[in-house]
């Protein structure tokens, strides 16, 4: 109501002075008396005062960028938003409660691998995306060249699980250990356990162009095409399947999808395989770290990477304010509950020894 007032005042003041404006323009020209006689002045300054209206509604009705920024806040609107598949149920348990909240909000969310929602991004096809990667310094320019300004921020701390079959005994793995089986230089479950039959190892990815994959071969600085014993399927979901059928697979999964132990899917998830913990990467002391919320926090266990939430959005609307509910207490309260660790508030660590 306050801007439909202000624009309402605002009218009304240039027909006034449009009315002045006509009066003047009669009074001050005596050579043009003679031909207007009172009706048709009436009538002219009426057709003007009503010309006048019309071209301030057309210019109130532009100027409100047509209706979509006047519909949409920061708890109100349609959008959709882009995700990393890794990332899909801490994902939906953010979108779903904040969409509970916050009845009017509507949020559509699309689920591709990682170079699918950064190109999408780049070409303007979502205002929010969640991914696991920052933009790099090309891609950033770009945008500024365009008068767009990409906003990132973290949004939680994420860890890279690697699983085998159940009937996998080997469960620990040395950092160096894993470090050569993506460099092609172990290639037999023997040559990690001398006493394994399981033969060739395979190493099992959720797609080529996935965040999961490209964060390894950046860590071990892997310019080549990974070895002949990768395997890539399309999902995190569907390396788990494949894991729990296989004992010669070595999965990789983003710890997002067996971490919530409220969750009956990632709980049925981890019944169905055995999660490696892998000795730190600078400190040799004999111990492992299975990538817990403690050892992901401290990084004790070393596959630990960002999850961050990025945004183009050039006003303050839905996206803005899902992204500030999501790095606020709430938001963060569940990226606690999932087994993964907030980046945005401080948590507690608990230590229990066990006899």
């Amino acid at each position: 109501m306050k801007n439909g007032r202000k624009h309402k005042i605002r009218t009304m003041n240039i027909v006034n002075s449009s009315k002045k404006i006509i009066n003047i323009a009669v009074s001050g020209n005596e050579a043009l008396k003679p031909i207007f006689n009172p009706m048709y002045n009436i009538y002219l300054r009426n057709l003007l005062v009503s010309a006048v209206i019309v071209i301030m509604v057309m210019l109130v009705s532009c100027a409100g960028g047509g209706g979509v920024a006047q519909n949409e806040t920061p708890t109100r609107g349609n959008i959709r938003i882009i995700a990393d598949d890794s990332f899909r149920p801490l994902v939906e348990t953010e979108v779903n409660t904040f969409t509970g909240l916050y009845t009017n909000a509507h949020i559509e969310v699309s689920y591709k691998p990682e170079v699918d929602v950064i190109n999408d991004f780049m070409h303007d096809s979502t205002k929010v995306i969640v991914t696991g990667r920052k933009l790099n310094e090309d891609q950033i320019q770009y945008l500024r060249d365009s008068l767009i300004v990409a906003r990132t921020i973290t949004f939680a701390y994420d860890a890279l699980a690697l699983i085998t079959n159940r009937e996998n005994k080997d469960s620990l793995l040395k950092y160096e250990t894993v470090r050569d089986i993506f460099l092609g230089k172990i290639t037999q479950w023997s040559e990690i356990n001398p006493r394994s039959d399981r033969g060739p190892v395979r190493v099992i990815f959720d797609n080529t162009k996935s965040g999961n994959i490209r964060y390894f071969k950046e860590l071990f600085e892997i310019k080549d095409n990974l070895p002949s014993n990768f395997y890539a399927l399309n999902t995190n979901a569907e390396v788990i399947d494949f894991v729990s059928g296989n004992p010669d697979a070595l999965g990789i999964v983003s710890v997002n999808w067996i971490s919530d132990k409220d969750d009956s899917l990632s709980m049925s998830f981890v019944k169905r395989i055995n999660v490696i913990a892998v000795s730190h990467k600078f400190i040799d002391d004999g111990s492992y770290y299975r990538p817990h919320q403690g050892f992901i926090y401290d990084k004790s266990y070393p596959f630990v990477r960002e999850i961050y939430l990025i945004s183009r959005e050039t006003f303050l609307g839905l996206g803005s304010g899902f992204i500030q509910w999501a790095t606020a207490e709430q938001g963060q309260r569940i990226v606690l509950k999932s087994g993964l660790v907030p980046a945005t508030m401080p948590i507690r660590i608990v230590q229990i020894k066990t006899e």
